[in-house]
């Protein structure tokens, strides 16, 4: 079991370590611009200085992925990279049945029920789940990797509690949808036994399959489901330190660059976003305290694993990153930075995010009418929304079954078709060109639970 680090020793240690960090952005800015001669070009030979001894691209390209999904994370970011990496690399995505909507039928624990008979044998899954370690790891393949992403939990209920507000009964009740109020008296208003009581509290041990509603005394609890998560994450981002994370990832994966850019998404204005008042961050923790102990772990460890990587070698990967991603934005918005839009000014039905309610603002972005076509069939992904994307993704995955359906040569029985949902089996040695095989809907797959008991809280063992 890892020991869990202190609270005081993590904020010594994430001190200096960020005041060393943030001196080499700075001077490997300096030095870039220099050895270019003030005209900074982005290629890939430069990509690769950056750690030149452990450079990922001499390895092939990781492509058996589950991302877990957190709520208010920028996960929709994180989840926008996955899907546009799995179509250029011809990848099947785990997608859910139609009943589900966008998510595997959230809050329910995850089950291969809920994935789209069309999307079976899948290299990844992102969209937004409960966790279920032994389902995933009867449908995904042995050699996958685990990621998810953690939020400082102060900011992160904020924002739940606004973004949710009309959604959670919990946040509901409070008079005057007063944040301040809410944790004044947080058991007066929440209600554990609720369908969406997870946004309410301690979200991110709810998604990671855990008990939302341990006592913050039980401290033996949140240790041994901090030492489960790290059992099975190989990589747990922050979501502070995006770019650092991406970095990370792509050593983890063998990626290149061009696989790690992308352009922010699922953002409010800053008009929706409530300032904290002093002593309300504190009320949060407490008040979520698995999740501070999740979040003050796996920061601590983050910056450990920045420091094995090299903090130089990760400072000049992230200043090439954000150059090639200037360079990016300008390409698709007619050489200028681009200006997010309110929804309802966007003309392009697919771009416009989904808005959880007139209080709360989430803006997006229209491609320019004067870029080239070209340019806009390459730029349009970066900015489209999860919603939207999962649908046109669900099309042109489903295509590729019926086609590769159809193409198979006629068999004498139709037993082999048989497919156990929930026993199915690892397939890392399955080329992911075959087919997937035919399965039989349940009538109750994707149906959304109204009950407590559909909720199975989890014990530490990541919804086992």
């Amino acid at each position: 079991m890892p020991m869990i680090l202190q609270p005081c020793w993590v904020a010594g240690q994430m001190k200096w370590q960020k005041k060393i960090f943030l001196a080499l952005i700075v001077i490997c800015t300096v030095s870039l611009l220099l050895h270019h001669g003030g005209h900074f070009t982005w290629n890939m030979e430069a990509f690769r200085f950056g750690c030149s001894h452990q450079s990922p691209g001499t390895k092939p390209k990781h492509t058996h992925i589950v991302f877990l999904k957190t709520h208010k994370t920028a996960s929709t970011t994180m989840q926008n990279i996955l899907f546009r990496f799995a179509e250029r690399n011809n990848l099947m995505v785990a997608l859910p049945v139609q009943a589900c909507g966008h998510q595997f039928c959230y809050p329910r624990t995850f089950s291969s029920h809920f994935v789209h008979l069309h999307t079976l044998r899948p290299n990844l899954i992102t969209n937004h789940m409960r966790f279920n370690k032994t389902a995933l790891q009867r449908l995904m393949p042995n050699d996958t990797i685990y990621i998810t992403i953690l939020r400082e939990p102060a900011s992160m209920f904020e924002s739940l509690f606004t973004y949710y507000s009309r959604h959670c009964m919990s946040f509901r009740r409070v008079p005057n949808g007063s944040l301040e109020a809410f944790l004044a008296e947080p058991s007066r208003y929440y209600r554990p036994q609720e369908v969406e009581s997870m946004y309410a509290r301690n979200t991110l041990t709810f998604d990671l399959g855990g008990d939302k509603d341990r006592p913050s005394k039980d401290l033996a609890y949140a240790h041994d489901f901090v030492a489960e998560v790290e059992k099975v994450f190989s990589l747990v981002m922050i979501s502070e330190y995006f770019d650092e994370s991406l970095i990370l990832l792509r050593h983890l994966l063998s990626w290149d660059l061009e696989d790690i850019l992308y352009v922010k998404l699922n953002m409010r204005t800053e008009s929706s976003k409530k300032r904290l008042s002093p002593g309300l961050p504190e009320k949060i923790r407490a008040w979520n305290s698995i999740d501070a102990y999740l979040y003050e772990y796996f920061n601590a460890s983050f910056w450990l694993k920045l420091s094995d990587l090299g903090l130089d070698c990760v400072a000049k990967e992230v200043q090439l990153l954000r150059q090639a991603q200037e360079r990016l934005m300008r390409s698709c918005f007619g050489g200028k930075m681009p200006l997010p839009r309110p929804a309802a000014e966007i003309k392009n039905k697919d771009l416009r995010p989904w808005q959880p309610s007139d209080k709360v603002d989430i803006v997006g972005y229209d491609l320019p009418v004067n870029i080239s076509h070209e340019a806009q069939e390459h730029c349009l992904k970066y900015i489209m929304p999860e919603v939207s994307y999962t649908r046109i993704l669900l099309h042109s995955q489903s295509l590729r079954h019926r086609q590769s359906f159809q193409s198979r040569p006629p068999q004498k029985s139709h037993t082999l078709q048989h497919h156990m949902r929930t026993t199915l089996p690892r397939h890392s040695q399955v080329h992911r060109s075959q087919p997937a095989p035919s399965v039989a809907q349940r009538p109750d797959s994707g149906t959304e639970s109204k009950s407590t008991a559909k909720q199975s809280e989890g014990t530490t063992k990541l919804g086992l």
